[in-house]
């Protein structure tokens, strides 16, 4: 097996790059929570009058509300990371309310998030807050059983048609044994929540017409979240380490991707596509990065994902330790 050599320190000068852009601005922020809670909201509305009249109506609505549900995430991911608000109660507030309406408790997410940011691209620190990735070592010492499931779970329409949307409806609804106490009212508060409006919405458009509506919003909010989620990290030219040769800023720069999308879906992504630089520093609001990449070189010269290269990422499933890249099951000739 080729071990990498550690390059410990080769992107740490960049972090002087990102000080100027740390500090959140309240005006902006407040500007971004009405452009997209406002929106959010009033597509509500639409969709309980047009579903009254016809699905085929309300599908497109519900459509752009999904849009709007994965920008109200990015403000949410952005508040436990805090950097949308200098205050923490502020970002608290936001964050648990945008978490309600996202069907996400908001301290047990960020508890397993922040786990995910320090151990990003380690390969002996998998397992939490990611994308199960086998090495193809792993899978060629794996059980037919286990190999079995690996690939059922790994194939794009289960991961992500059905994977994605099951995460947000019925697992982010139940705690579980390793779950601290804040952890645990965070998940029971997102649930009062959650159950409050369905109530409610119940009552004045009928729960059948909710049920429609809600379940498919999160249903294209959630497959398109988790694949991007997806793509931050595997990637063709992404590169991990073990544990000895892990270096955060390395990893940063070379294990996030920088995926340039259309500046419409930039817009409803919340500029989460400037992955690199985020993994750099988490304290930087999402309305920064981008002007952070332009006005400093360094973060260009990263290779852009675009977004067939994205979709064609969904075919890597395995990493091998020897090539030092993501591989195909043929690639790995596993097929």
């Amino acid at each position: 097996m080729n071990k990498p050599t550690v390059v410990s320190g080769s992107n740490k000068s960049l972090l002087k790059l990102i000080t100027p852009y740390k500090n959140p601005s309240k005006s902006r922020s407040i500007f971004q929570i009405i452009n997209t809670l406002v929106p959010f909201l009033l597509l509500w509305v639409a969709m309980s009058f047009t579903i009254q009249v016809s699905f085929w109506l309300t599908l497109p609505l519900i459509i752009l509300t999904a849009g709007f549900t994965v920008r109200l995430f990015i403000i949410f991911h952005d508040c436990g990371h805090g950097a949308f608000f200098d205050s923490k109660t502020a970002s608290d507030i936001v964050g648990v309310i945008f978490g309600i309406l996202t069907f996400t408790p908001y301290y047990r997410w960020h508890h397993a998030h922040l786990i995910h940011h320090r151990t990003a691209g380690n390969l002996d620190k998998r397992g939490i807050g990611d994308i199960w990735t086998m090495t193809v070592e792993e899978f060629q010492n794996a059980t037919p059983r286990r190999k079995l499931f690996y690939k059922v779970y790994r194939n794009p329409f289960i991961l992500l048609g059905i994977g994605a949307p099951l995460i947000f409806l019925l697992v982010n609804r139940f705690t579980s044994k390793g779950f601290t106490k804040r952890d645990r009212i965070s998940v029971y508060l997102t649930n009062i929540g959650i159950a409050a409006i369905a109530v409610g919405m119940s009552y004045l458009i009928g729960i059948s017409n909710y049920l429609i509506i809600q379940i498919l919003v999160l249903y294209f909010a959630s497959a398109a979240g988790v694949f991007l989620f997806y793509v931050q990290h595997q990637f063709p030219d992404v590169h991990w380490y073990r544990d000895d040769a892990w270096d955060y800023s390395t990893v940063a720069i070379e294990g996030a991707s920088y995926l340039k999308l259309p500046k419409v879906l930039q817009w409803f992504s919340g500029n989460i596509g400037f992955h690199h630089i985020h993994h750099l520093s988490s304290k930087i609001p999402n309305y920064n990065l981008e002007k952070c990449l332009k006005e400093n070189e360094p973060f260009q010269k990263v290779h852009a994902v675009t977004l067939k290269a994205a979709i064609y990422s969904l075919k890597l499933r395995l990493w091998d330790e020897n090539l030092q890249q993501l591989v195909t099951y043929k690639q790995a000739k596993l097929s």
